[in-house]
């Protein structure tokens, strides 16, 4: 069974097809719209005012197109100890009502972590859509957000295309910048994101009737 993943994003959907991994469904696979032959379909406008509500604006646009099981997905970024005028939440590319690109929110970030004594606390929370032509599914429960970290004002030097704020992430407990931590097997393998992003595909696949 392949499921489209409504991204274009090639830094997305290498992560995504890792959570997935774990599934260890046999001919289960996610693809993106590229890989899919959709790589000049529009984007959807993000208009929800949270991560579940932007992914089912895009799975449900996509599948009106496509017309395949289709799924998207989106994130919040928040701040628990600043002021609520600040929260940048779903629109965490958009400031001011202009869109940044990568070097835009690292400046713009690492600057707020600044005003703020260095580094700020943070937490991605995510939603995820999938429609078929059954139903919709969505999901954006605890399982599937991230561990709360701090944003730096100082970024690193690394880069990965699309995940820009990775260069300011810093690991709570162990103070390190997650491009600097060693990050072992087994606790890669317990991630609770991977485990549920698994339950929610897994529980779709049984609805569905995709697992045989």
């Amino acid at each position: 069974m392949t499921v489209i993943y409504g991204t274009k994003n090639p830094a997305k959907l290498s992560v995504m097809k890792k959570y997935v991994q774990a599934l260890d469904v046999k001919g289960f696979d996610v693809i993106g719209l590229e890989e899919a032959g959709y790589g000049t379909i529009y984007e959807p406008d993000e208009s929800g005012n949270s991560p579940l509500e932007n992914a089912w604006i895009k799975a449900q646009a996509y599948y009106d197109i496509i017309k395949k099981p289709v799924f998207s997905a989106d994130s919040g970024l928040y701040f628990p100890e600043i002021p609520e005028e600040l929260q940048p939440g779903v629109n965490v590319r958009r400031v001011n009502g202009v869109r940044l690109d990568d070097d835009g929110m690292i400046e713009y970030y690492s600057g707020l972590a600044a005003r703020f004594g260095g580094k700020i606390k943070a937490v991605y929370r995510n939603g995820i859509c999938l429609v078929t032509q059954n139903r919709t599914y969505k999901h954006d429960g605890d399982d599937i957000a991230y561990e709360g970290f701090y944003l730096s004002a100082v970024p690193r030097k690394q880069r990965v295309a699309g995940f820009p704020l990775d260069a300011l992430s810093i690991h709570i407990a162990s103070g390190q910048y997650y491009y600097d931590r060693e990050i072992s097997k087994s606790e890669r393998l317990s991630s609770s994101l991977d485990e549920g992003f698994c339950r929610f595909f897994d529980n779709v696949g049984k609805q569905e009737n995709w697992w045989h």
